[in-house]
């Protein structure tokens, strides 16, 4: 199971108690100081890294996420301005703007999916180097990077 790290999500967004869902909030919470704190954009990390292994992957409820996205990031991602949401940035993320579904490659691809995913499973693969998103209801590919 991923929990998410509250130390770096943005002052915007609120965590659950449990640390498995987040909300964008109306207004910005006063949060201490932390350069681990996403401060430009409406991001969260997974408190969970991983370093090598087996295959991982976890599933992730999007069904109240017109606007969202979803992936994989190195370790120390950009937090401090706009971070650029890219394999060369260190972030392999699917998104889904409105009605729109897109991989963030740059550019970002568009993905003609047949439904808008209300549960996406991402599957990180160290072996194979590969981050993979599947719906994971309709079991159907979203994107490979």
């Amino acid at each position: 199971d991923v929990t998410l790290d509250p130390d770096t999500a943005h002052p915007r967004l609120s965590l659950s108690l449990d640390r498995r869902s987040v909300k964008l909030g109306e207004r910005r919470q006063e949060l201490p100081e932390n350069p681990k704190r996403f401060d430009s954009d409406y991001c969260v990390l997974g408190s969970q890294g991983f370093s090598g292994g087996p295959r991982h992957y976890w599933d992730v409820d999007v069904a109240q996420g017109l606007y969202c996205a979803v992936g994989v990031s190195r370790e120390s991602p950009a937090r401090k301005s706009g971070a650029g949401f890219s394999p060369a940035e260190g972030i392999w993320a699917v998104q889904q703007w409105g009605f729109q579904n897109r991989a963030l490659t740059e550019p970002p691809t568009l993905l003609a999916l047949p439904r808008v995913p209300r549960r996406i499973r991402v599957s990180l693969d160290y072996e194979w180097g590969e981050v993979a998103f599947w719906d994971a209801e309709s079991r159907d590919p979203i994107f490979t990077f």
